[in-house]
């Protein structure tokens, strides 16, 4: 078994050691330990720090892409590696490497396929009164819509199997956790949050400037992600609305002409027939879109396929 921890780091010099110090060396169940460094464009001296802490696997992406892109390209590059289980942590040593053996833990015993740490909500001394209300808050919110048991639905500490890691696809800019876990809902997979602890603040986040800015980029991927997996849903239930919108005046409009005084509401037909003929379009889009994501889907699984070929014949290769 496996185990490659992967850090995304932009600027990271200063706590990068920290980060990898308290990386355990020997945990029951896993045969080998490896750390990737994911350096996103830094322009600081994070890789030099990397290689005189003897850091495994360095990979360098050419400017700076944004935490997301990072995280994808650590996966990819980790499975490529031939990791059984990779876990996922800041750069910025927010999080408690101590606690990689209980986050991985539902894992070996085969309870889970993803596992997301929690922070410990309004608990956690370390954050902010406001950060810790929108973190409950939001995380209630995408447990709702992903129908997934997670406390803290941004924590960056997660750990994947081999096969999870393999058919995720990140596309968001701003962020990889909320998009990993509707992807998650959607491909059934086995998912387990566990309490972590964290460390005490060393800088303020690089993701967002402020709090509207964050709650705008959030909910603008979260919209975003679930349409783009869940089309049909979404654009049923707005056609739907949009019908329902343009039959109350169309009723009102045929009660009114039974009444001999339909001259006078002519314009509630119109407006009616408006709003129920855009409902009407709105669900045929719907189709569509579904019909979309069935072919982006089909997609997926050829690369996944092309990437099990793969994996074949580099392990022929090394025979």
């Amino acid at each position: 078994m496996k185990l490659i921890v992967q850090i995304p780091c932009f600027n990271e010099e200063k706590t990068l050691p920290s980060v990898i110090e308290t990386i355990p060396k020997k945990i029951d169940g896993v045969e080998s330990i490896e750390v990737l460094v994911i350096d996103d464009g830094s322009t600081d001296n994070t890789v030099g720090v990397a290689k005189d802490l003897g850091v495994t696997h360095i990979l360098r992406l050419e400017g700076n892409r944004g935490l997301a892109k990072a995280f994808r390209a650590g996966l990819e590059y980790a499975i490529d590696l031939r990791a059984d289980i990779i876990v996922n942590t800041d750069g910025d040593n927010q999080y408690a490497g101590a606690d990689i053996p209980k986050l991985i833990a539902p894992i070996l015993e085969g309870r889970a396929d993803i596992v997301v740490g929690c922070r410990g909500g309004l608990q956690n001394e370390h954050f902010p009164l406001w950060k810790r209300c929108l973190q409950v808050v939001g995380s209630s919110l995408i447990r709702r819509i992903t129908r997934l048991n997670v406390s803290d639905a941004v924590s960056g500490f997660r750990a994947l199997n081999r096969r999870s890691a393999g058919e995720l696809n990140i596309v968001s800019d701003f962020s990889y956790t909320i998009e990993m876990l509707v992807h998650a809902s959607v491909k059934k997979f086995r998912v387990a949050s566990v309490p972590i602890d964290t460390n005490p603040k060393t800088r303020d986040s690089r993701l967002f400037k402020s709090v509207p800015q964050f709650l705008f980029l959030s909910l603008s991927t979260l919209l975003r992600v679930y349409v783009m997996y869940r089309p049909l849903v979404v654009f049923q239930v707005l056609g739907i609305l949009l019908l329902l919108l343009g039959l109350i005046p169309i009723v009102k409009f045929v009660a009114y002409y039974y009444l001999g005084e339909g001259q006078g509401h002519i314009q509630s037909l119109v407006l009616g027939g408006a709003f129920a003929t855009v409902g009407v379009f709105t669900v045929l889009i719907g189709v569509v879109a579904d019909l979309i994501n069935f072919n982006r889907r089909l997609i997926e699984q050829v690369l996944l396929n092309q990437k099990k070929i793969e994996d074949r014949i580099r392990n022929l290769e090394k025979k």
